[in-house]
């Protein structure tokens, strides 16, 4: 099985940066790739940015395009989301999500395996 542990939340005022990372064990069930989600209070889970496990390709939900951005290790064993610019709106629990297979699925129902969790609160 694939663990997955988040870390790198906190508070911080808007116009502030973050960074958060997601550390795999189990890095040997491959190939896979990678996603981060949130979910506000009161809402769903929504999806934020993934990479792909080969090329490295990238994709953002509009809402974080220009401020958000996504990266690997060189090891394939960390993920990390560098959240610039952050708005009180960004505030939510950020999960680190894995998936068996190489493409990037923005559907959370098709990821395997899921992080506990990080808080990020953005005051105004």
């Amino acid at each position: 099985q694939v663990s997955l542990v988040e870390s790198g939340g906190g508070l911080v005022q808007a116009g502030g940066s973050l960074r958060l990372s997601c550390t795999a064990s189990g890095r040997t069930l491959r190939p896979y790739a990678m996603g981060w989600f949130r979910q506000a209070p009161g809402k769903e889970r929504e999806f934020v940015a993934g990479i792909s496990w080969l090329s490295g390709r990238t994709t953002y939900a509009d809402s974080v395009k220009g401020r958000f951005t996504i990266s690997r290790d060189n090891a394939e064993t960390t993920v990390y989301l560098q959240m610039n610019m952050l708005k009180p709106e960004d505030t939510a629990v950020y999960y680190c999500a894995a998936r068996r297979g190489v493409g990037i699925v923005t559907t959370l129902q098709d990821y395997d395996y899921w992080g506990q969790g990080t808080q990020v609160t953005v005051s105004s």
